[in-house]
């Protein structure tokens, strides 16, 4: 078992929280004006894959340099972070579906509902600064 490269863990969380207030100005943004502006539609697409994909790495390397199994996919290492109280269990089962919402973006990009991305930028200002708080949170009490 190796210890947690809390760099490694901080430099994530950096591109979490400047992908965060990237996102700001387009969360108030009606869905109208949303749909129509192509480059906010693309901006917010790229940061929220961006954001959710750090996540995921840090929810691995944690998971992993603790001694425990690499997670099967992206959703169980929201799950695993919940259950090894990386995160909390509350806050893993909001975060999860995210992981999917990631795949679609990179993998079905050409099918995206925009108004459901919209509704993802929403949700990931209203969930991922606890993420970033409860992550900083273990960092401190890790002991490492």
């Amino acid at each position: 078992m190796s210890p947690v490269e809390k760099g490694i863990v901080r430099r994530k969380l950096t591109v979490i929280i400047e992908n965060l207030k990237s996102l700001e100005p387009i969360k108030d943004m009606t869905k109208e004006e949303y749909i129509e502006d192509v480059y906010k539609r693309k901006a917010a697409e790229r940061l929220l894959q961006e954001l959710i994909e750090a996540a995921i790495d840090i929810n691995t390397h944690i998971i992993v340099e603790t001694g425990n199994v690499v997670p099967d996919d992206y959703y169980e290492s929201f799950i695993k972070a919940g259950e090894l109280k990386i995160i909390s269990t509350d806050l893993a089962v909001k975060l999860a579906p995210s992981a999917g919402l990631r795949n679609r973006l990179v993998h079905e990009y050409d099918l995206l509902e925009h108004s459901l991305v919209l509704e993802a930028v929403r949700m990931a200002e209203e969930l991922y600064p606890e993420y970033v708080k409860e992550i900083e949170d273990y960092l401190a009490g890790s002991g490492q």
